[in-house]
């Protein structure tokens, strides 16, 4: 049977618009019972739902929702906005396996601004950048076969992250797909009006979009898997008494 998810309720967008004004915490520990009730127990009930549809595409993503929501709390720590709260809730759905941002995943979230909807890799590190390029490198002609699908480009639109100036170090100038390897992220996003998070259509949006993402969701994590499968397989080789190394 097909997940279900009637909408968040009205309340929902009105405590994040009071939120705006009132970003302090004895108003929202006075609310706390409100966010509970209005937003965080039916995000719960989404990221179920969403979940229920991502077995039938992208089991690897399924995600619990205590660990596909994001903290309503603000990291201020290295920010000059000091105020304590985020005024949109958000849910990540990454690859099994692999923390949040450091593999390509899906994610949505939710203000009364808009509603947001996104697949691919925010944060890869060193390492994974070297690997990805690598991938790139010899698979270019695939990767724009998934990201110049019509349908994907007419819901999600072009690939989007920030750029190098030029070439990274290792390739040449010139490289057939230099384009590709200037990006130090690759995600697809897009923004819907918010009323629709109050409606029973939030859901289906949500999924036909990551399932059009999947193929190069798919794609992006190929390299980094296949780097975890060598890790592996390395650490099966270890030193003997005798200080030979030898295979499991």
């Amino acid at each position: 049977m097909a997940a279900r998810f009637e909408g968040f309720p009205p309340e929902a967008l009105e405590f994040f618009r009071a939120l705006a004004r009132n970003n302090r915490r004895e108003w929202f520990q006075a609310r706390k019972q409100i966010f509970e009730q209005k937003v965080r127990a039916p995000m719960i009930e989404l990221v179920e739902a969403v979940n229920q549809e991502l077995v039938t595409f992208a089991p690897e993503h399924v995600t619990d929702p205590r660990e596909a929501i994001y903290r309503i709390y603000r990291d201020t720590r290295f920010s000059a906005d000091k105020t304590p709260y985020k005024t949109h809730i958000a849910a990540n759905f990454p690859r099994r396996g692999f923390p949040k941002h450091t593999a390509a995943g899906y994610y949505f979230g939710i203000s009364p601004k808009e509603v947001e909807i996104a697949a691919g890799i925010y944060l890869p590190g060193p390492e994974q950048l070297r690997v990805i390029r690598a991938y790139l490198a010899e698979h270019h002609a695939e990767i724009r076969r998934i990201i110049s699908e019509p349908a994907l480009g007419s819901l999600m639109g072009e690939l989007e992250g920030e750029r190098l100036a030029r070439c990274p170090k290792g390739f040449p100038k010139g490289h057939p797909a230099e384009d590709l390897l200037r990006f130090k992220q690759w995600y697809f996003y897009v923004t819907l009006e918010p009323g629709l998070a109050t409606t029973p259509a939030l859901l289906p949006e949500i999924i036909r979009r990551f399932r059009l993402m999947q193929p190069f969701v798919e794609a992006m994590n190929r390299p980094l898997l296949e780097q975890r499968r060598a890790a592996a397989a390395s650490a099966l080789i270890f030193p003997t008494r005798g200080g030979r190394r030898r295979a499991l």
